[in-house]
């Protein structure tokens, strides 16, 4: 009698050097496209800081005033009767109108997010929405009113002499912070807008919830995975 052989079944050589290609080309499209994105998020983060400082340029140079700085009677000419909202009280260092800055932490707001209208670097996004230079909610109490940046975090501006640095040692006319920015992202940004170094020059960075008067973060000391908050001066 004639034995039937049985036949072993499997994957060649060549099969599963096929199979490892398209494995290999998968992943890579993978991390290329999270890298994309990554690069996306950095350079939207640094538009902001780009946009933010422009808009004081452009509001001053069409009020000749600081968003924010301006009495009653100046938004009403500005803007009609009573659609702008004035920062008040006056208080030092908060609301002190025509002063020539914009007073106040740029961290003012409320935990929702929305405005208020005690320090001028909150009505300073509603004067820059209504002159038309940014887009965005006017009124203080909506709960978007505070603007954000790609990773969800607070956006603000303040100004040298209304408060102490956010940053310790950190010199300027006035600054523009950003805070939830991951470690990863912060070092593309000042690598991109200054010199690489996140604790001197013109961009600095400080772990998120820092409190005020904070040592800046070095770049070796920059945990990829965390938080901090990023701030520009001009």
């Amino acid at each position: 009698m004639n034995q039937l052989k049985k036949q072993q079944s499997g994957f060649t050589l060549v099969e599963i050097a096929i199979v490892l290609v398209i494995i290999g080309l998968l992943l890579g499209g993978v991390l290329k496209g999270q890298e994309l994105i990554n690069s996306a998020k950095v350079k939207n983060m640094i538009g902001d800081f780009r946009t933010v400082s422009s808009l004081v340029y452009a509001y001053q140079d069409r009020f000749k005033a600081f968003p924010g700085d301006q009495n009653q009677n100046q938004l009403n000419d500005a803007f009609g009767a009573n659609v702008a909202t004035v920062c008040a009280p006056a208080a030092a260092g908060l609301c002190a109108q025509n002063n020539g800055r914009t007073d106040g932490a740029w961290t003012a707001g409320n935990a929702t997010g929305a405005g208020v209208a005690t320090d001028e670097s909150s009505v300073f996004w509603q004067h820059v929405r209504l002159a038309n230079l940014a887009t965005g909610p006017t009124a203080l109490a909506d709960t978007n009113y505070r603007p954000r940046n790609a990773d969800g975090g607070f956006i603000g501006i303040e100004m040298a002499g209304a408060v102490a640095p956010y940053i310790a040692g950190m010199r300027g006319s006035f600054f523009i912070c950003s805070a939830g920015v991951l470690g990863r992202y912060v070092k593309q940004i000042d690598t991109t807008m200054d010199d690489g170094n996140t604790a001197g020059g013109s961009v600095q960075a400080v772990a998120t919830g820092a409190a005020r008067g904070a040592a800046a973060v070095a770049t070796a000391a920059i945990v990829d995975g965390t938080q901090y908050t990023v701030c520009a001066s001009y």
